[in-house]
């Protein structure tokens, strides 16, 4: 029972102390005026009575109530309801502001004098003051103070004859009980009908439910003023503890809206600052730090603007304000949108009908107070759905004295699979849930709805999720009770209060508020108080009983997981893996891995291992040998990677037990628990983890202690449900709170005891525990781990592994303060120690350990972990011992002789890129990627080896490789490995050799190890100087000691050459010649007979230089003499020789008949440095006119002659472009000139002198007759020498300007152009044809004037620069190699970014300028290709230009020449643009030589008859040019590499087997061994000119770009490529036929040529074998070779009737080759076509010679003449000696003097011919002589020989007539021809 009232006060407005304008309040009564005891008077009531403050009115007011609430320090409410009237003031009282003090107490009766009371507001002038009564009270009935105090009012308003102070001691002395209903034996007790003596009845009727809120219609009315979105939004904010402020200009409305939003949050109890109604006076409440819900009248709005942080809800205008900087979290979803519509339709029943065709006519809506309930319910309703279950995660950590109860948050989240939920988050760790949790979690008290609702109702809750009529009934019936609870009878009588009248307060007042008599009211309150104390206590005990658990929870929305959905198949996966584990079958399990570590990315899968793991255990210990626990430690591992730090789903508290389970024996009394291989996780540094841990298992030990012996189970279950049927530790408790007060003392005493030392154990056994987890297994450093969050698997890498511990972070997160983060002095041991201690402090005070006990815990606790630390030290010694045994081994690569490991393998996976070939992808093939092994950094490459990771694949040895020179990219990335699915670092390393190296390093790897090997890998990529190169130090130790490089910036000299020559020419000669003089290469003597590819480079430059050596006219020294012998022997000079361009015996004696001369005037690289030393230029031009000459072309590089038709006799020449505008005005600026004629001038005076010696000295054009321009060649005759090929492309972007092509089309281009891009007709060329074509680029010969003879012409064309090539490359590189792979891969996207890169459009126009040359020169034409600075496009089209046009460079010897020629000794910047040094690092890699490689690899493509070399030359070129390895290609020209005194060095000193420093040496060598570089198709024709076709559609790309073998990595190193070629033989295990030899050959792993070689190259090896086997030594393949070619064509068959004779050697000369066939009849030039082209006129061919016409004509009558017309002149029988080591053999020949032949056959009516000698080639026929094997029978005169130019022919006649009559015959014929 309770007091009704606590207190009735009487407030008046009085005076301010300060005399401001503002009055304040002032208590004029109390009652009563002691306070009570359980219950003081509120302080500052006077404030919240007038809450706007206290101001005198010039009118009189009617009167107001509201209820104000009062919170105490005791958090206790308290209800003040005032009501509030207006008395007028004395007018001097207004004015001394001293209204209080004169209030007169007159004691007149009724029959006093009442004055007439006005109906105006009374006289001018005339103020009032507020006057309050007010009712303190702890309970919230505001309607019956309402009356109450309304009754007070009326009495003295309407003058009733009743006494105030009566009705006041009655109300203070009114008893009602607190909660009725159920819990009251009668109506009576629960409803209590009050009177308080003036005539009235009120009935008040207590709630039956006290936990339940009262909230009338407050809840109604928010939502009608705010609406549904706004009510929601206050709720989660409140929830969520943020501030909310409520705005109203009523007060009533304040106060309900307030009542209302609490009543909201049942069944949590809000907590902190709750003030309905704010005075004016306390406004700075609101910037306060808490949370609060407070009402302000909205006359104070401007003062709530500027807080930040506050919700603020206007309930006059319906609107909610969020600030910026609040974010409010909103309900999970589904709960969030069931909410929302289910509110709706409680709000707006309409809603569901308005749709009807035919509505219902009347619908019944609720009244307010109904519909206030029924919005009360879906909230309820909300809180069941997400509070479902919470019972299930309470630990009941002690039960006696008093249960101490805690909430496991992260197993309850975890469950409901809200982890990522932001607002159950918040709620949880709210304040408010704590107390719902020591309100609520109690085990044994009395229920409510709440408890029935969460534990019965849930089910139907999730079934009516989808049906919102059912969804509504249930809402109804909840209402009900919510209103039955606080209406619990309305059938009884309503109130009888009396009112005052209409407009009483503008009546005249009889007279103010009289004052009450204490005594009166005091003696009443007496007199009841010691009634109640006689009366017995009318309270009746609580009903309380166990409080129901419900059902187990489930999450709040299914959430279907997608990849990693555990079906039951996954399962079964886990568990046959584990257990394959402990039966050691170790195959199987690794098998089946893969597939558990994706299994375990599930939730289920985590927990059925550790339900697994748990059987395999007995009595706590499971010893394992080495493999079993990695594998168990690996899984764990795994597990646990995903756990937060919250271990939500209790996967880290069920392996918990088991990591100290596990263990292996290390050696004797050193055992290694598993706890030391997972320690790398962030849960087990969580404190929040640790406690929920120790909490779960305090409640498991409390419960045994209560539970039957009988019913006790394996405490060490942790994690498990206990089945239904078992007690939960909550109904143990409740039973145990039942018999509490039943107990002895003494026992109760006991109880307490045990359950303290159960925790007492328990938080020792903990200390233990996180000891074990926290301390690293490598303790001895002092170290601060770096925290590697969910991370996990640190053991998978090896035994011997160390994995780091949490301690780091644990002490970085707990203890910075004290400077923890110190990694030098910090100290590993003390960081656990205190984080332990934490832990130990914060568990015992909550579970109420003994404070002596918690002493002994910390003493405890240093030792526990000191004595840890030492058990660990042996265990971290013994374990580094083991041998690694999860990682594969690491293979070590084959290396090359002088290379050395720099580094040696960092363990890494290599990862699939975007090629589909390793990894099985769409081409199928096994999945070779990713593969796990180890990169290797050399001296000369980057070296992957390994094998796949997919066990299905099989032991395949996987290596990836290329050297360190051809990086082109290298960048950091961040990717999962292959088994674990880590996020690890990785390296992305890209190379211009077409290899991709992506790989993720182990995580035994650190990242110091990772950033050593990029450093060391930019080292040897870029090193300071040449010399650092592999080349180089390959072969250090040979090298002589050599003088110091002179320190001078080479590359600045080439680059200021042309500046210096300008400025002063002969001084700067004369310092370069010093600078060179150190360098003396070994006399000529000691050198040996050098080789032919080292003549290339061998100048002497010992002798003096002087001014008069420029000058030809002098007599060479005999010094100079030496020197030009020695670049006599160059290979330039050599091939000089042979194309007939001059010779240089001595400079007087020189033949001057000659055109052309070899010039040694560069050859101390004074006039251009980048040239070589001998050059060839006309005649009549002299040596010191060459040097001005020179001036006016970029580097100095002037017109030379490199080649000359052997036909046509034109010549091709190369330079460099023309100067610019800009450098001519520099030599005028210079040079100030003497009046006449400039520098400038006489310079390009000098150029047109020297062109018109260059025209002068073509023989053709030495007379101006004509006769042999081009139109006196016939079409055939042109056709009959070239074969035709694309001088204008018909597609993309012509080369050729529109103004070029027509003047050099004559007349508009004679016929369109042909497909293909052949060029129309050869003789599209105009008929007055320039002597000089010069062929430049478009922008530099702007400004140079044409001939005026027309001697020589311009041809403009636009090339591409360096740069263009450089990007072409990198994006062509991306498109054959990408990163990774493609979204969706298709060979569209590649041909598109094939496309987009431009390659080919590049290969295109390279070929096409070619073909125009080479037309150009074919026709007589020389052509001087004058572009950029002369070194890369010119370079690359004159090479083209040699290729096509000359048959010679078509060779090995030739092509090897034409590089040597063209690209080494004409300066190609191979060491520039291969950025070999440091030097180059910025400018980066151009592929110049790699293009002209890929146009050679076209036109072989195109004539794969024409080139005596293999494509796999072009590669291995390809690839060694930028290697690194040879020094060849290292320099930038001929001049770098004297002044390194490379060249010398390599004349002699080779002793012994030396590695090749040559490229061609190395080719050579090769060669010798295996035809791997010979091409066995190579049948050329005479004199033949290729003309390729150039459109973009007839290239192809090149198949070096995209192959690789991963079985050895690329095989262009021929020494490491040489695997066994096929797998040896098995063992005979039964002593039979060993087994097939066949294999499987995969594309990309294994090199098909080698696997699978050509049929030529498997008989040459099968010979070399046979020849071995037969202890014979094996003949070169070139020689077997050479004479296996020479036999057919003695042998070969002329008639067509049988397969051709070989195709290598037909002698027909036809058109392409490679695509059809075409015929000729002898010289005439009629032709039969066979083509197979789709080239429609393909153009007339006609004989190249009278000798080929002669040698066909044979050939060409087979074809016409079928066998039955044959001549046969003479027939019989003949033995023949076959070829070498073959027998005598008797054949059918038969004499044919038409064909002019002899032919044999098997027999007489044979038809097929089996062999054919032509009488053309027989040179004699004489007597011979029988030789081994040959008839006995026969006379010897009867043997005689046939010779031929091929070979001699042995026979025998079967007598000496025969024989005699037979050379007859063949001498005849022979006559006859």
């Amino acid at each position: 029972m309770a007091r009704l009232a606590d207190y009735f006060v009487l407030v008046a407005f009085g005076p301010h102390p300060r005399g401001t304008g503002e009055g304040q309040g002032q208590i004029l009564q109390r009652f009563p005026e002691k306070d009570w005891e359980d219950n003081p008077f509120p302080q500052g009531i006077e404030l919240f009575c007038q809450p706007s403050g206290w101001q005198l009115c010039p009118e009189r007011n009617p009167p107001t109530f509201f209820v104000a609430v009062l919170t105490d320090i005791n958090s206790e409410r308290h209800y003040c309801a005032c009501l509030t009237f207006w008395e007028p003031v004395e007018p001097a009282q207004a004015a001394a502001g001293t209204a209080g003090a004169a209030v007169r107490d007159e004691e007149a009766g009724e029959g006093g004098p009442v004055q007439p009371t006005p109906a105006a507001p009374g006289p001018p002038g005339q103020l009032f003051a507020p006057k309050t009564l007010v009712l303190v009270s702890r309970l919230d009935h505001a309607e019956v103070f309402r009356n109450s105090l309304g009754l007070l009012y009326t009495i003295h308003v309407e003058g009733l004859n009743v006494g105030l102070e009566n009705v006041v001691g009655n109300l203070l002395t009114c008893i009602i009980p607190l909660a009725g209903g159920s819990q009251l034996d009668s109506v009576e007790d629960g409803v209590r009908t009050i009177s308080l003596g003036a005539g009235d009845r009120q009935v008040i009727q207590t709630p039956l439910t006290d936990s339940l809120p009262v909230s009338r219609c407050s809840v109604a009315l928010l939502f009608r003023q705010l609406g549904i979105a706004n009510v929601l939004s206050l709720f989660c904010a409140a929830l969520t503890e943020h501030k909310v402020l409520f705005l109203s200009r009523s007060y009533q409305r304040l106060s309900d809206a307030c009542r209302g939003l609490l009543a909201l949050l049942f069944p949590l109890r809000y907590s902190f600052t709750y003030v309905p109604i704010l005075p004016a006076q306390l406004l700075e409440v609101l910037s306060t730090p808490t949370p609060f819900i407070i009402g302000v009248n909205a006359a104070f709005q401007a003062e709530t603007q500027d807080l930040l942080d506050v919700i603020v809800a206007d309930l006059d205008g319906g609107t909610v304000t969020v600030p910026e900087c609040v974010h409010i979290p909103t309900l999970p979803e589904p709960l969030h949108s069931q909410t929302h519509s289910v509110l709706s339709m409680v709000l707006d029943p309409e809603l569901e009908l308005a749709d009807l065709a035919f509505p219902p006519p009347t619908t019944s809506t609720s009244s307010l107070k109904m519909q206030d309930k029924e919005l009360r319910a879906v909230f309820l309703r909300l809180f069941a759905q997400l509070l479902q279950g919470y019972r299930w995660c309470l630990h009941m950590v002690r039960i006696h004295p008093e249960p101490v109860i805690r909430f496991h948050k992260a197993a309850f989240l975890g469950q409901r699979g809200l982890v990522e939920d932001d607002f159950l988050m918040k709620v949880l760790e709210g304040m408010a849930f704590a107390g719902f949790v020591s309100e609520r979690g109690v085990p044994y008290r009395a229920t409510d709805l709440f408890d029935e609702l969460v534990a019965h109702e849930v089910a139907r809750m999730r079934a009516d999720e989808n049906h919102p009529q059912r969804v509504l009934r249930h809402v109804r019936e909840l209402a009900e009770q919510l209103y039955k609870n606080e209406n619990p009878y309305p059938a009884v009588a309503m109130h009888k209060v009396q009112r005052p009248g209409e407009a009483s307060h503008l009546r005249r007042a009889p007279r103010p508020f009289p004052r009450l008599d204490e005594g009166v009211v005091q003696w009443i309150v007496d007199q009841a108080t010691a009634k109640m104390q006689g009366a017995p206590p009318a309270v009746k005990a609580e009903r309380r009983t166990t409080v129901p658990s419900g059902p187990p929870m489930t999450a709040i929305l299914e959430r279907s997981s997608g990849l990693h959905g555990n079906s039951a198949r996954r399962l079964e996966v886990v568990r046959n893996c584990i257990s394959y584990v402990f039966e050691g079958k170790m195959l199987e399990a690794k098998k089946l891995l893969p597939a558990v570590l994706r299994a375990l990315k599930g939730r289920a899968a985590r927990r059925c291992l550790a339900q697994e793991l748990h059987l395999h255990v007995q009595q706590n210990r499971a010893v394992l040998d080495h493999q079993q626990f990695d594998f168990i430690v690996r899984t764990m591992n795994c597990c646990l990677q995903d756990c937060t730090s919250l271990d939500e789903h209790g996967i880290a508290a069920a392996l918990l037990p088991l990591v100290t389970a596990f263990c292996r024996k290390l050696s004797p009394g050193v055992t290694q628990f598993a706890y030391s291989c997972v320690q790398e996780h962030v849960v087990w540094s969580t404190p929040q983890f640790w406690e929920a841990m120790f909490y779960g298992d305090v409640q498991t030990h409390i419960r045994a202690l209560y539970l039957e012996p009988a019913e006790d189970r394996d405490p060490t279950q942790v994690g498990e449900e206990p089945p239904q049927d078992e007690r939960s530790a909550l109904d143990v408790a409740s039973e145990q709170r039942r018999l509490w007060p039943t107990l002895s003392r003494e026992k109760q005493q006991e109880l307490v005891q045990k359950e303290e030392s159960t925790v007492f154990s328990q938080a020792i056994h903990y200390a233990n525990r996180m000891s074990y987890l926290l301390l690293p297994l490598d303790t001895s450093k002092s170290r601060l781990l770096r925290e590697r969050a969910g991370l996990g698997d640190p053991e998978s890498a090896s035994n011997s592994l160390l994995t780091s511990s949490m301690a780091g972070s644990v002490a970085e997160s707990y203890d910075t303060e004290s400077g923890f983060e110190d990694a030098e002095t910090c100290d590993v041991a003390g960081a656990v120690v205190r984080f332990i201690n934490r832990f130990v402090d914060k568990v015992c005070t909550e579970s109420g350990v003994t404070s002596d006990h918690l002493k002994g815990l910390h003493v405890m606790v240093p030792d526990i972990v000191q004595m840890h630390i030492e058990t660990l030290e042996a265990v971290h010694r013994e374990s580094r011992r083991l041998p690694p045994i999860q990682k594969p081994k690491l293979l070590r690569p084959r290396l090359l002789p002088g290379e050395e490991c720099v580094l040696d393998g960092l363990r890494v996976y290599l990862l699939p890129d975007g090629r589909e070939e390793g990894a099985g992808g769409s081409v199928g093939g096994p999945a070779l990627l990713p593969a796990e092994g180890a990169v290797f950094l050399t001296t000369y490459r980057v070296i992957f080896t390994g094998m796949p990771t997919d066990p299905l694949v099989g032991e395949q040895v996987v290596v990836r490789s290329f050297p360190v020179a051809a990086l082109t990219k290298e960048k950091r990335i961040s990717v999962q490995t292959p088994v674990d699915q880590l996020l690890q670092d990785g390296l992305q390393l890209r190379s211009c050799t077409f290899q991709l190296l992506k790989m993720a390093f182990d995580e035994e790897v650190g990242s110091d190890s990772a950033e050593l090997f990029r450093k060391q890998l930019h080292k040897l990529r870029y090193p300071p100087d040449v010399r650092g190169t592999f080349a180089f130090t390959l072969g250090s130790a040979h090298t002589p000691g050599r003088p110091p490089r002179a320190t001078k910036d080479k590359g600045a000299s080439l680059r200021t050459f042309s500046r210096n020559l300008v400025k002063n020419a002969k001084k700067t000669i004369a310092r370069q010649h010093i600078t060179r003089k150190k360098y003396h290469p070994p006399s000529w003597e000691h050198r040996g007979q050098p080789s032919p590819e080292d003549q290339e480079d061998a100048i002497s430059v010992s002798e003096e230089l002087e001014p008069s050596t420029l000058t030809p006219t002098s007599a060479l020294k005999p010094s100079d003499r030496m020197t030009m012998s020695s670049l006599v022997e160059r290979a330039c000079c050599r091939d000089y020789q042979r194309l007939g361009l001059g010779t240089l015996s001595s400079s007087l004696s020189r033949a001057k008949s000659e055109p052309f001369r070899i010039s040694p005037v560069n050859r101390m690289y004074a006039i251009c440095r980048s040239y070589p030393g001998l050059l060839i230029v006309p005649q009549s031009v002299q040596d010191n006119a060459l040097q001005r000459v020179s001036r006016c072309y970029r580097q100095n590089r002037f017109p030379v002659v490199c080649w000359r038709s052997g036909r046509s006799k034109a010549v091709l020449l190369r330079s460099g472009g023309l100067h610019g505008k800009g450098v001519v005005g520099l030599f005028k600026a210079q040079n100030a000139p003497s009046p006449g004629q400039s520098q400038a001038d006489s310079s390009s005076l000098e150029q047109e002198k020297y062109l018109q010696a260059v025209v002068s000295s073509m023989p053709r054009y030495a007379d101006a007759s004509g006769r042999n321009t081009l139109s006196g060649f016939s079409s055939a005759h042109m056709g009959g020498h070239g074969k035709c090929g694309s001088v204008r492309a018909s597609g993309r972007s012509g080369v050729l300007g529109g103004d070029v092509g027509s003047r050099l089309a004559g007349r508009d281009m004679l016929g369109p152009p042909q497909a293909n891009g052949a060029p129309p007709d050869p003789g599209f060329l105009r008929p007055q044809r320039a002597a000089l074509y010069i062929i430049g680029d478009k922008a530099q010969l702007k400004g140079v004037r044409p001939d005026p003879l027309q001697q020589w012409e311009l041809v403009p064309i636009e090339v591409f620069e360096a740069r263009q090539v450089k990007t072409s490359f990198k994006k062509l590189l991306k498109a054959c190699v990408p990163g990774c792979p493609a979204a969706e891969p298709s060979p569209a996207s590649f041909l598109r970014s094939l496309e987009d890169s431009e390659w080919l459009t590049q290969i295109h126009k390279l070929l096409q300028v070619s073909v125009l040359v080479v037309e150009l020169l074919d026709s007589g034409s020389s052509v001087l290709v004058s572009l950029e600075d002369g070194w890369d496009i010119t370079t690359q089209v004159v090479s083209l230009v040699q290729l096509l046009s000359d048959p010679f460079y078509r060779t090995l010897e030739g092509f090897r020449l034409l590089v040597e020629k063209e690209w080494l000794s004409f300066g190609h910047r191979f060491g520039h643009r291969g950025a070999h040094t440091l030097a180059g690092q910025s400018s980066g890699f151009t592929p110049v030589f790699l293009q002209f490689l890929d146009c050679v690899y076209q036109v072989h493509r195109q004539f794969p008859m024409e080139f005596e070399f293999s494509p796999f030359y072009l590669k291995f070129l390809g690839y060694h040019h930028v290697s690194r390895r040879f020094r060849t290609f290292l320099l930038d020209s001929d001049y770098e590499r004297i002044e390194l005194g490379l060249l010398y060095e390599e004349k002699g000193e080779r002793r012994g087997p030396q590695a090749c420093r040559s490229v061609w040496e190395y080719v050579d060598r090769l060669s010798k061994r295996t035809p791997v570089f010979y091409n066995y198709m190579y049948a050329p024709e005479d004199a033949e000119v290729l003309r390729p076709y150039s459109n973009v559609s007839n290239l192809k790309v090149w198949d070096f770009y995209t192959e690789e073998t991963l079985a050895e990595g690329p095989p262009y190193d021929w020494e490491l490529a040489q695997g066994p070629s096929e797998p040896p033989e098995e063992e005979r295990l039964d002593g039979g036929a060993p087994q097939s030899r066949r294999r499987v050959v995969w594309p990309c792993y294994d090199s098909r040529p080698r696997a699978q070689p050509d049929a030529l190259s498997r008989l040459l090896e099968e010979l070399q074998r046979l020849e071995t086997e037969l202890g014979r030594p094996p003949e070169r393949w070139k020689d077997t070779w050479d004479r296996v070619k020479a036999t057919p064509r003695l042998e070969g068959r002329p008639d067509g009737r049988g397969t051709p004779s070989s195709l290598l050697v037909s002698s027909v000369p036809h058109h392409r080759r490679s695509l059809g066939v075409y015929l000729q009849e002898g010289p005439v030039g009629s032709t039969l076509s066979l083509s197979l082209d789709s080239d429609q006129s393909s153009g007339s061919t006609a004989s190249g010679s009278r000798q080929a016409a002669r040698r066909s004509t044979s050939t060409l009558y087979s074809q016409f003449q079928t066998a039955e017309s044959e001549n046969r002149s003479h027939e019989g029988t003949l033995y023949k000696k076959g070829a070498f080591m073959k027998p005598w053999k008797a054949r059918w020949f038969v004499l044919d003097k038409t064909k002019h032949q002899l032919r044999y056959y098997d027999h007489r009516v044979d038809t097929e011919c089996k062999g054919v000698i032509d009488l053309a080639e027989v040179e004699a026929v004489a007597p011979g002589t029988p030789t081994m094997g040959a008839p006995k029978t026969v006379d010897e005169k009867a043997f005689f020989d046939v010779k031929t130019t091929r070979r001699v022919y042995n026979f025998c006649a079967q007598d000496v007539p025969s024989a005699q009559q037979w050379v007859d015959q063949i001498q005849g014929c022979l006559s006859d021809a």
